[in-house]
């Protein structure tokens, strides 16, 4: 109840007409729903209590109990839904004030009882005594008076002190009071006044500003300007698409040639344009007024217009419509009112463009009309005392109005009259849209998003009118085409709709009026969503009724008055295309994947419409979506980004949008100042890129990158991917070492690549754009490091252009190795910066060596030059690890490097014991493995010439081989050094320990030769892990650490650190290798992390220290003077380095390494099977449905070639680039690293498509793992490929899952394969025909709907008859066949009863609670032939060993089945659920009820049980259904509606005999069910909730 009808309430109860009326009862206040009054409880009787709805409506307990229905409360007011607390009724909240009142009615009423009986008892005492003397007088009682005299004193004496009191409260009040007020007076003058001169600055800045626009108010020069503009835009536009068409012919179908002739041909009219109005001026001027009266003034200042002058010098400014009048009024006044005013309020605020009702958007209020709006609130707060009120009236400008909307068209004339046309303005509104359906790119609808709360309204009235039973359709409708009608749309709610094309029964054209019972179908267009939809009428009967009931599920009708209040709300729906987009192939028109991609970049965000034209009935925009990442502000163009997927392309040239930002340039070195830097990429020597290493930038940055783009976001989350790349964007790009780096785009080459430039490096590539992210400004911020130089004074030899030779050697000598870099002069930054380079150990100059060489000219024309390389401060520097040996080598003269040092036949370590880059040779355990020192190749790679001089004209020897004793071993082709560990055996094998290597292989003795003395050593160090111990206590490392150690470190390059240098071996070391992430980890944490190790319970933190302080004396010894740090291109890990340079991206340089041409040959044709059956394996299945199987013969050869293989690659080749076009069988290294015979399918760049040739399998695989040779060439094929036959997959090619199925059937199993057709050429696939267990695959595809038979195909060609195995033996199989099944006839089924009907049933299955399998009890009594069919089951179910198992299984066929009891009944096939194992789906026919069995279970059944019927039949209990609303957990999985509590009680009701009553028996026999009682069913089911009637 609201206040007011509660004062209403009060007045009644309070009046002496309301006690009246109500027989002077203290319960007055009434209900307003029911009339009743409402009571308290009281003597143990319940009260009927005020009660409060969610709404704020009160009523009484009575009236809510009668109204409340499933614990819901509707108000019969407002219609609100208030839910009920578990207390239901009782739980509301009571309305106190009520409850108050009527109390003190009741109180009042009380006291007023007991003051009239009071009075009456007071009359009686002092009535006149009757019976006394009247002329006797009476004495006076003095005492009495005086005691009522005193009393009175007493009582006026209290009074006057409360009066006293009261009234030197009301002084100080009024003291306060009038403080108060005065200080609030005061301020509110104040801030009047000061409001009013805040205005007037205000009207006079804003007008001042306005003078800006002076040119927008000359609107008809500005027409004819626009005017003459857009017919010169639409002449340059028909230009060139005539250019285009002629150039494309097929671009004709996308443009109205007929228009584009017509505006090429139009003349130019010289009197349709206006030229006088270019003599007028803009007429405006400045009113001032002021009235004054008694306690108020009222200013005007206003903006008018007279009448235009003409002007001397002509002005042409831009064209704008709109009242060009603008005013502000400033009024003060003095108004009185007995209360307070609130805070001053802006009656001209706008509304939120999305919040203006339509009436509002159809025109703009007057300045009149609102000035009257602000009188009427003046006058409704007046005040007391003087106020002031400011209030600005600004008339909107036509720049503010939103662009136009329509269904079809995209200027709607009511939308235009409401908004305005936003081509009229000369100027596009850009708006916040939502693309609610998408056709192609060149024509979607959207919706604005300032309209979102008028289609919300639009659509709440929409669903208020089809909940409302006027809106069916009756069989008087007609449906007529373009009429409006109501149609379930999208996420099952109503919307408007045109109807477009009907189609009525019987007709196979379209009509324009069709009954309702005669609507076939029915094609509607959605006008605020853009999308056609086809709605198709369902017909179960022949009658009509069901037609109607059907339709109005889908649609509802529109009456007139419901069209008329619809007709105020536009369309919502804006057809829209993008300008300039035509398809990417012109001939085959706008893909699915333009679409796709357009909705996926779309989604369902809103997106930056920009109008850009209009075309017929078609919006020409733009659509941008906004950044994702904060931190940026370019928007995604989706036109541009269709054309970059290249799903579109442009008709017409686009120009460019913002310029994006670029990385700052990289900082130069000062001149003639030393630098250390990297040369990270070589184009030429005057052209190549440096990085400076005098800081850790570099090392930070990449560590970061990684760290910040290799961080895992879920799917359709990064907010960093770039959708539309922009020619020099800035961005992070992958590059082939799946590192990121930042990078610029630098061009678009086409196929969703771009080509970037990696700003760190200088190097190129070209990328898929999903390896591009959008850069951070934390990266962003730091300027490029890469820097382009070129070599100072020195120039190509032809003067031109640098020559190979040139190039290959200046790469060779500098591409990312270190050098000292001194800058000779300064160069701007669009050009290479003049360097000189000089080595870090022998301070040479590179351009001095490419001078000497011959390769390269100085500028003052000599070709080789004396002058010295200057000395850089004396300083010595230690080469990086891998230099030291070229170092030494470099030789102006061009000697042989190798034979300038010493040849070192044993091993020397060096005096730094830390970071010593080594590979692993062998690995026994943890505790002793083999390592090579990475310093000492050269040296072992001159020893292996020296033995092979010395060893390899040798005779054998018959020398006496004994252990400890060094020889020259032939190993592998190879000569190697050796250590005897055995006596020769008697077969000529001796064990021999390879020095260099450190693992023993068994020789024969015609291997091995004398070793001279001076070759003698060894360079393998034999070492041991520090730190750990093998797990599991034991004091032996188990083989699979072992294995584990070896799978990983075998033949890999890592550093290690000796620990304790000693005489003993093998020497401590801790050892430090790459993980998959690129990162150095210790082994030992490694294998502790894995189970395969515990650490040692000491640490080793001591040794470490004493070692690196050991390490520090030896290297303060070594030299005098402060050594530079030496840098390593090679990623270390920081705990061992502090200046470590990060691996640059290795660009696709020049290379001086040639190609090498190789051609192989396919392997040998695969050996084909005869016809007939054959035993094969299948071994891989292709997504096109090839099958590729092996003999049992080609299994038997797969192991003994599989060992074969690895025997003869025991070492990994050489790898070379190789020309793979001319390479078809090749060897592959397998996932497992094992070799396999392949062959080349396709190349693709880094990686190859490879076939194994044994396995069919199909693979792509890194170009590394291929080795272009053939492996056993004289063994063919072990595997060929098969194909069905008879049968061609569902829609033409073999779907995903249809493989998957094949797969998980057929694969590496033996099946049986009936070859039915071999082909000419045997690398063609076979035609067979597969069975499994007896199931031919062909069933088993065309059962599950992959496949269908091919009726086109050939019979098969008769066989020759196959000669069984067992007659090879000459064994007699006459008589051993078993009889063959006998094929029976389906089941009798019973007979229905008629409608009205009333048997006695029995409940035999329930599927749900309303679907049920009946029984009648007569059925069960039927005798056939003297026996019951119980009888004849008993019988049966006594003798079951004597029954066949079932060997066929046709859908529908009768069997017998063992149920979970054991014993067996009837029942037919349903389907076959899976073939390994075969189990079969069956329902028991005198049950209702399926089972899944194995085909162990199912038996052949007795011909005598078809003579029974079926006892039970289907039926569906009438009356209820499912509840619409369902608050249980548990459901029925194959029916969700009905929850397992209701069925679980169904169960129970339907225990005992009970009576059935035939409803109906089309479309399916339904009943209703009695019990005992003669009561329905499923009443308690209903009362319940579990179920709802029907």
């Amino acid at each position: 109840m609201t206040p007011f009808c509660l004062q209403k309430s009060i007045n009644r109860c309070t009046s002496p007409s309301s006690n009246m009326e109500h027989d002077n009862q203290p319960n007055a206040v009434i209900c307003n729903f029911c009339g009743k009054a409402f009571t308290l409880p009281e003597d143990e009787v319940e009260g009927n209590l005020p009660r409060l709805l969610i709404c704020g409506h009160i009523f009484c307990t009575s009236c809510l109990q009668s109204i409340e229905s499933r614990n819901i409360v509707r108000c019969p007011d407002c219609e609100v839904v208030s839910s009920l607390p578990e207390e239901g009724v009782y739980g509301l909240q009571e309305d106190t004030r009520i409850i108050g009142l009527i109390y003190t009615i009741k109180m009042n009423k009380t006291r007023s009882q007991r003051s009239s009986r009071s009075k009456s008892r007071g009359k009686t005492l002092v009535s006149p005594n009757v019976d006394g003397n009247n002329d006797v007088q009476q004495p006076v009682d003095l005492e009495a008076i005086e005691r009522a005299v005193d009393q009175a004193l007493a009582t006026a004496a209290e009074r006057l002190a409360k009066l006293e009191h009261l009234h030197e409260t009301l002084t100080t009040g009024l003291a306060e009071q009038v403080r108060r007020e005065r200080a609030r007076l005061q301020m509110e003058i104040n801030l009047a006044a000061d409001k009013a001169l805040h205005a007037t600055q205000k009207w006079r800045d804003v007008e001042l500003s306005q003078l800006n626009k002076l040119e927008a108010h000359f609107s008809s020069t500005k027409a004819e300007v626009y005017s003459v503009k857009e017919q010169i835009t639409s002449l340059e536009n028909a230009m060139h698409k005539a250019k285009k068409v002629c150039c494309v012919p097929f671009l004709k179908e996308y443009c109205d040639l007929d228009k584009v002739l017509e505006t090429l041909q139009a003349p130019v009219d010289h009197q349709s344009f206006n030229t006088e109005c270019l003599t007028m001026s803009s007429g405006l001027s400045v009113i001032f007024r002021s009235f004054h009266q008694a306690r108020s003034v009222d200013l005007l200042m206003k903006m008018e217009q007279s009448k235009p002058e003409p002007l001397p010098v002509m002005v042409a400014p831009p064209y704008q419509h709109g009242d060009v009048t603008r005013h502000t009024e400033v009024l003060t006044g003095s108004q009185h009112s007995r209360s307070r005013p609130k805070s001053p309020q802006k009656p001209t605020r706008r509304s939120p463009p999305g919040r203006r009702s339509p009436s509002y958007r159809r025109s703009s209020p007057s300045p009149a009309g609102r000035s009257n709006l602000f009188c009427r609130s003046s006058s409704a707060s007046r005040q007391s005392t003087p106020d002031v009120v400011i209030e600005e009236l600004l008339v909107e400008e036509e720049q503010h109005i939103v662009p136009p909307t329509g269904p079809e068209l995209a200027n709607d004339k009511r939308r235009a009259r409401k908004r305005g046309n936003v081509f009229d303005s000369g100027r596009n509104v850009n708006q916040l849209v939502v693309v609610t359906h998408v056709v192609n790119p060149c024509h979607f609808y959207v919706q604005y998003m300032a309209e979102k709360w008028e289609s919300d309204r639009l659509s709440r009235k929409i669903n208020n009118f089809c909940a409302r039973d006027y809106s069916l359709f009756t069989f008087s409708d007609r449906v007529e085409s373009g009429s409006i009608i109501f149609a379930k749309g999208k996420e099952d709610l109503w919307c408007r709709a045109s109807v477009l094309e009907v189609f009525q029964i019987g007709c196979e054209k379209m009509v324009k009026i069709c009954p309702v019972s005669q609507l076939a179908s029915v094609q509607v267009f959605f006008m605020d969503y853009g999308f056609t939809k086809n709605i198709s009428v369902e017909r179960k009967v022949a009658s009509p009724e069901p037609s109607v009931k059907d339709l109005n599920k889908h649609l509802r009708k529109v009456n007139e008055a419901e069209n008329a209040q619809l007709s105020r709300f536009c369309p919502q729906a804006i057809r829209c295309a993008f300008k300039d987009l035509v398809p990417y192939n012109l001939s085959k028109g706008w893909s699915q994947e333009a679409q796709v991609e357009f909705c996926r970049i779309v989604g369902s965000t809103a997106v930056e419409m920009h109008p850009l034209g209009q075309d017929k009935d078609f919006l020409l925009v733009d659509l941008k979506k906004a950044p994702i990442d904060p931190c940026s502000d370019v928007a995604i163009s989706i036109r541009e980004y269709l054309v970059f997927v290249e799903v579109a392309r442009f008709y017409c040239p686009v120009k460019p949008g913002r310029r994006p930002l670029k990385y700052y340039p990289a900082v130069y070195p000062k001149i003639l100042t030393k630098h250390h830097g990297v040369v990270s990429h070589i184009s030429s020597p005057g052209d190549f890129y440096i990085q400076l290493t005098d800081s850790m930038e570099s090392l930070l940055l990449l560590t970061k990158l990684q760290d910040c783009y290799n961080a895992e976001v879920p799917a359709g989350e990064d907010h960093l991917l770039i959708y539309c790349p922009v020619i020099g964007q800035a961005c992070v790009a992958r590059f082939e070492d799946t590192l990121w780096y930042r990078a610029e785009v630098i061009g678009h080459p086409g196929g969703r690549k771009v080509e970037v430039c990696y700003t760190d490096f200088g190097n190129k590539a070209t990328v898929l754009f999903s390896d591009l992210r959008k850069i951070k400004d934390e990266f962003f911020s730091l300027p490029a490091l890469a820097i382009r130089c070129c070599l100072a004074d020195v120039l190509p030899l032809s003067g031109e252009t640098w020559s190979d030779g040139c190039i290959s050697r200046f790469v060779s000598l500098a591409h990312q190795k270190l050098f000292v870099v001194v800058a000779t002069e300064k160069s701007p930054k669009s050009k290479p910066l003049p360097v000189k380079l000089y080595e870090t150990d022998s301070s040479a100059d590179i351009a001095e060596v490419l001078i000497a060489e011959q390769l390269a000219c100085s500028k003052d024309g000599s070709k080789s030059t004396g002058t010295e390389s200057p000395v850089i401060d004396g300083a010595i520097w230690d080469p990086p690890l891998e230099l030291k040996v070229e170092a030494k080598g470099l030789d102006a003269s061009g000697g042989d490097a190798m034979e300038c040092f010493d040849l070192k036949s044993q091993l020397s370590l060096s005096k730094s014991l830390r970071d010593l880059k080594v590979r692993v040779t062998h690995v026994s355990s943890p505790g002793s493995f083999y390592v090579h020192l990475a310093q000492s190749d050269a040296q072992l790679k001159r020893l292996s010439e020296l033995l092979k001089k010395a060893c390899e004209l040798l005779e054998p020897e018959a020398a006496a081989w004994e252990p400890d004793m060094t020889c020259a071993a032939h190993i592998n082709g190879v000569w190697e050094r050796g250590q005897i560990c055995s006596d020769v055996t008697s077969s000529s094998v001796v064990e021999v320990k390879r020095c260099d290597h450190g693992n023993k292989v068994k020789l024969d003795v015609n291997n091995l030769r004398t070793l001279p003395s001076s070759l003698a050593g060894s360079f393998a160090l034999e070492c041991s892990l520090t730190d750990i111990r093998p797990a599991g206590g034991q004091l032996t490392w188990t083989a699979t650490a072992c294995d584990f150690m070896s799978y990983y470190l075998s033949g890999a390059s890592t550093l290690i650190t000796i620990q304790d240098l000693t005489d003993q071996r093998p020497l401590p070391v801790t050892l430090h290798c790459t993980n998959k992430m690129g990162d150095f980890v210790n082994f030992s944490d490694f294998l502790a992390s894995k189970g395969l190790a515990l650490k040692e319970r000491k640490a080793a933190a001591e040794k470490i220290h004493q070692s690196d302080k050991k390490a520090q004396e030896e290297s303060s010894s070594a030299v005098k003077t402060p050594p530079s740090p030496a840098y390593s291109l090679t990623p270390m890990p920081p705990i061992y380095s502090a200046l470590t340079q990060p691996v640059a991206p290795k660009p696709a340089m020049r290379t001086s390494r040639p190609t090498e041409k190789v051609k192989t040959e396919l392997y040998r044709a695969p050996e084909l099977p005869c016809l007939g059956h054959n035993h094969m394996t299948i071994s891989a299945i292709k997504e096109d449905g090839l099958i590729y199987v092996r003999t049992q013969n080609a299994d038997c050869q797969l192991e003994q070639l599989r060992d074969k293989i690895q025997q003869s690659m025991k070492t990994l080749p050489n790898q070379k680039p190789y020309t793979w076009k001319t390479v078809q069988g090749c060897a592959v290294i397998g996932p497992d690293m094992l070799w396999y015979r392949g062959q080349m399918l396709e190349v693709m760049g880094g990686h190859v498509k490879v076939q194994y040739v044994d396995y069919g399998l199909v693979e792509n695989i890194p170009v590394v793992h291929v080795y272009p040779r053939l492996l056993c060439e004289h063994v063919p094929q072990l595997c060929m490929a098969c194909r069905l036959h008879a049968i061609s997959p569902v829609g033409g090619s073999w779907q995903q899952d249809a493989v998957e199925l094949l797969k998980e059937m057929l694969l590496y199993r033996r099946v049986d394969v009936h070859v039915l057709e071999v082909p000419a050429d045997p690398r063609q696939p076979l035609t067979v025909e597969i069975f499994m267990d007896g199931l031919s695959l062909n069933n088993i595809l065309c059962h599950h709907k992959h496949a269908l038979k091919d009726s086109t195909t050939l019979k098969t060609p008769p066989l020759p008859p196959a000669v069984s195995i067992l007659d090879v033996w000459d064994i007699d199989t006459e008589g051993l066949e078993g009889l063959q099944e006998v094929m029976l006839g389906p089941f009798m089924e019973p007979t229905l009863p008629q409608e009205e009907e009333q048997l006695k049933v029995r409940v035999r299955h329930l599927q749900t609670p309303n679907e049920l399998f009946l029984c009648l009890e007569d059925t069960t009594k039927l005798l056939v032939d003297g026996e019951t069919l119980e009888e004849l089951l008993s019988n049966i179910n006594a003798d079951t060993e004597n029954l066949k198992e079932l060997s066929n299984f046709p859908l529908g066929g009768p069997c017998l089945a063992e149920y979970s009891n054991g014993s067996f009944y009837r029942a037919k096939i349903i389907t076959i659920i899976s073939s390994d194992p075969v189990m079969i789906l069956v329902q028991h026919v005198d049950f209702g009820s399926h089972d899944t069995l194995p085909t162990s279970k199912l038996r052949q059944m007795p011909a005598e049980l078809l003579r029974f019927p079926v006892q039970v039949f289907k039926v569906r209990a009438a009356g209820f259904k499912a509840p619409s609303v369902s608050v249980e957990d548990e459901v029925l999985p194959y029916s969700p509606e009905w929850s397992v509590k209701a069925t679980l009680t169904m169960i129970k009701l339907l225990h005992g005999n009970l009576t059935a009553s035939v409803v109906t028996r089309v479309p399916e026999l339904s009943v209703l069910l009695y019990n005992d009682d003669d009561n329905l069913v499923f009443l308690s089911l209903v009362e319940s909730g579990l179920a709802e009637f029907d």
